[in-house]
């Protein structure tokens, strides 16, 4: 009877806690595996294509060899350090920067600034509010880009009718021009940002939000101490999809500026690159500033993730 009970008592025991090392090994292990099918997919569809770019960037590559007529020089680091003596490309990398930042901090703003709206309306005004956001986001980047040109048209535009500043253009000025181009590109991008802010906003738990304005936190130390925490994982995610898309933005310059506006004023290094490739016929050129555009963003992605871990924005 002894050797049947037991067993039955192994069983019930309750079983140790596994170590905090243990778990988190076979957490990755389990994120790893999920992972797995899409790293193959994007390694698929990337690596070569990178290859190839890396490859091109070492060779004197213009329309004559991209035809057969020329063979192929190699020409090493020559096509990179030539781009990095040109002062053309640190003005065009410095405006690119600049103008992803503010397309950025932007996006943060208004989508963040929306959500927190959205989460305290009734139900009708936020879809209205998601409806409005959803139709931005689903436009096409050129469609897009036409209808803001034709909003700030200098001679039958609705801005200047409303401002009375019938004949000004908005497109001829480098700021003014980057401005409206940065206010277009955060139109379609703020609804990324205000769907995943929403989201978070609703997942917080709401006694959470009641603990704390028991004890007597004002409203903005409630958002800045407990909101604003929880939700920084969320704000990371959105920030660096927000820095990709806007550092590599091409189809908004290249419309509403005409190819990179008055003499160049308003190039953006996509815009550059491009003109080096295709329309100078330097493909060589052209994926080089390719090259140290995917190292660029690489660098940023990888810095921003290490400041956010060294302050504790991923705990």
């Amino acid at each position: 009877m002894t050797t049947q009970i037991a067993p039955a008592v192994a069983e019930l025991a309750p079983v140790p806690p596994q170590p905090a090392s243990t778990r988190k090994r076979r957490d990755g292990r389990a994120a790893v595996l999920y992972l797995l099918p899409a790293g193959v997919l994007l390694v698929g569809l990337m690596a070569y294509p990178l290859y190839q770019l890396v490859q091109i960037s070492f060779y004197d590559y213009n329309q004559a060899q991209a035809s057969g007529a020329a063979p192929l020089v190699f020409l090493g680091i020559d096509n990179y350090a030539e781009l990095f003596s040109d002062d053309q490309f640190w003005s065009v990398l410095l405006a690119t920067v600049l103008f992803a930042a503010v397309c950025v901090v932007g996006s943060l703003l208004v989508g963040t600034g929306l959500a927190v709206l959205a989460s305290r309306v009734r139900a009708v005004p936020r879809m209205l509010l998601f409806l409005a956001a959803l139709g931005a986001w689903a436009t096409p980047a050129m469609a897009g880009s036409y209808v803001w040109l034709f909003l700030f048209d200098r001679d039958f535009g609705l801005v200047n009718e409303i401002l009375g500043t019938h004949g000004h253009s908005w497109t001829f000025g480098q700021l003014s021009t980057f401005g409206l181009v940065a206010a277009e590109v955060i139109w379609a991008s703020f609804p990324f940002v205000m769907v995943t802010m929403y989201a978070g906003i609703k997942g917080i738990p709401g006694e959470v939000v009641e603990a704390a304005q028991l004890d007597g936190a004002s409203w903005w130390r409630t958002a800045t101490q407990v909101i604003l925490p929880i939700l920084k994982p969320l704000i990371v995610i959105a920030t660096i999809q927000s820095i990709i898309w806007d550092f590599k933005i091409f189809t908004q310059i290249y419309v509403m500026t005409n190819g990179g506006g008055v003499a160049g004023r308003n190039l953006v290094l996509n815009v550059y690159a491009y003109q080096k490739a295709f329309a100078g016929e330097e493909y060589g050129k052209g994926a080089t500033i390719g090259v140290v555009m995917t190292v660029l963003l690489m660098l940023i992605t990888v810095l921003y993730l290490r400041a956010q871990r060294r302050s504790g924005w991923q705990s």
